[in-house]
């Protein structure tokens, strides 16, 4: 058996089964090549025994359908997938990892050489982080030789799906708790990787979040992390020293002024002794949190007794639940989001071929159709209110409207700065703002309507006609070959 560098081989099932030796499964910049799934690097096999993997393609990313309860998504991640686009390469240990499957041993030497030498060289389009966006429409668009533009298809749809979930749901919830309100983003235990986790907390900020606990991903990003304590230190400290009161005491010796988490035991006790410390003088108290009971009667009942500490409240908190309690008057200053945060309903987020050298194409499957060609999103305003979107070809021009999707990356080099986190929270807050009432309320939302242009509509059925053309030449040369090999019989 052949050996490889950094392999190891199982036997399972009668099949040899080979990996790279990471057990741990830690993702790095090197490893974002192989992080796809293998019908991508199959299919670019194909392209490229097919001889047909440097024809220029697009592709789009887009969303079929919202998220139910859903008005809007707020586009995220581009900065992410930009990174990857400029960093694609595959090493040769990589290279001799896929060989070393055994499902490629029909694929042409001229794949292999596309994989060692290759990388991205293509134009990306795409509308600004922070920017509110309908179904249908495509976030990005990426112009590239073919085997290019589909080997990068799983990274940027893993990356933009779900920062695109995390900064929607911040932004509803930041529209819901209204601006005074202090917003954490306490989800890393959550997240669905630490990966995960760092582009949670990334996204959470750009949506309109103040700050997040994750200390790896506040300090990368040039944030102050925040956080309290947890009831374990509550619960050592108490059995250890004596009382729960002693442990507030201890941790202010360590953090002066710092939050403390007071319903361990019990709420209003807790409360009750805190404010006799505060109204003496003996104590300073920056906040309280409540992470358990009624967050309603609780926070008012604490509002009393400590009237000039700010409230914070955590516990599987969404904007539903925000909405609940604001409407029932609860007391509350800030909340700590967390599992419903950085969890929930997925962004189906799809990439699409629109555009093979120059010819349109579109998957006409029920319920899946895509429009062919290469498009733009033309947005128009009544004052500072979205009227309505236009979706049309690139080919047309703006009639007193906004085109969203930019060239961010020219010949697999980024052609703007990159931007900084409150660049994109202001225009995610400039968005949200700009979209009518009924397409931000969290019951029965109204989406912005999304109009197809004249020039999209006919060559949506020029395709159909032309490819249910093809379909018939192809079925009558087909009948003509049986007529033939059976009369030559």
């Amino acid at each position: 058996m052949t050996t490889f560098p950094g392999l190891d081989y199982v036997q399972t099932n009668n099949h040899q089964q080979r990996s790279l030796q990471n057990q741990e499964l830690n993702l790095t910049v090197d490893d974002y090549s192989l992080l796809t799934d293998l019908y991508q690097l199959t299919m670019a096999a194909c392209y490229t025994g097919e001889g047909i993997e440097q024809q220029p393609a697009s592709f789009e990313l887009s969303v079929r359908r919202l998220p139910e309860g859903f008005g809007y998504l707020i586009a995220m991640g581009l900065a992410q997938a930009l990174e990857y686009l400029a960093k694609f390469r595959f090493s040769l240990s990589q290279i001799a990892a896929l060989q070393g499957t055994g499902i490629f041993t029909q694929a042409n030497d001229r794949f292999w050489s596309l994989l060692a030498q290759g990388q991205f060289t293509g134009d990306v389009w795409a509308v600004p982080e922070g920017t509110a966006v309908f179904a249908n429409q495509p976030l990005l668009r990426v112009e590239a030789p073919l085997w290019q533009a589909q080997l990068v298809e799983t990274y940027l749809l893993n990356t933009i799906n779900y920062q695109t979930l995390i900064a929607t749901k911040a932004a509803r919830l930041r529209d819901v708790a209204g601006e005074q309100a202090t917003l954490l983003e306490f989800g890393t235990r959550r997240a669905f990787s630490p990966q995960a986790s760092l582009w949670a907390a990334r996204a959470a900020l750009a949506g309109g979040l103040d700050s997040t606990s994750n200390v790896l991903a506040a300090l990368q990003l040039g944030y102050l992390p925040s956080g309290t304590m947890a009831h374990a230190l509550v619960m050592a400290l108490s059995a250890i020293e004596g009382s729960e009161d002693q442990a507030f005491s201890a941790f202010h010796r360590h953090f002066p002024g710092a939050p403390l988490l007071i319903d361990t035991y019990d709420t209003i006790a807790a409360a009750q002794r805190l404010a006799d410390k505060v109204n003496s003088g003996e104590m300073k108290l920056t906040g309280v949190r409540l992470d358990s009971g009624d967050l309603v009667t609780l926070s008012k009942q604490v509002r009393s007794l400590l009237p000039n500490v700010p409230i914070f409240a955590s516990g599987d908190l969404d904007e539903w639940e925000i909405a609940r309690l604001k409407a029932a008057e609860a007391d509350i200053d800030g909340y700590g989001l967390g599992t419903r945060l950085v969890t929930g309903s997925p962004v189906n987020g799809v990439y699409k071929l629109v555009e093979i050298d120059g010819i349109p194409v579109m998957k006409q499957s029920s319920g899946k159709m895509t429009y062919p060609g290469r498009k733009q999103i033309f947005r128009s305003f009544t004052g500072s209110t979205v009227k309505a979107d236009r979706l049309g070809l690139v080919s047309e021009s703006p009639l007193e409207e906004q085109p969203l999707l930019q060239l961010v990356m020219k010949g697999g080099k980024q052609v703007q700065p990159v931007e900084n986190l409150i660049a994109i929270r202001q225009r995610t807050a400039a968005s949200v703002a700009s979209l009518p009432q009924e397409t931000r309320r969290l019951d029965n939302p109204v989406t912005v309507t999304v109009e197809i242009s004249e020039g999209l509509r006919e060559l949506t059925e020029e395709t159909k006609k032309q490819t249910a053309k093809d379909a018939f030449a192809k079925r009558l040369s087909a009948t003509r070959c049986a007529n033939e090999e059976k009369d030559a019989k």
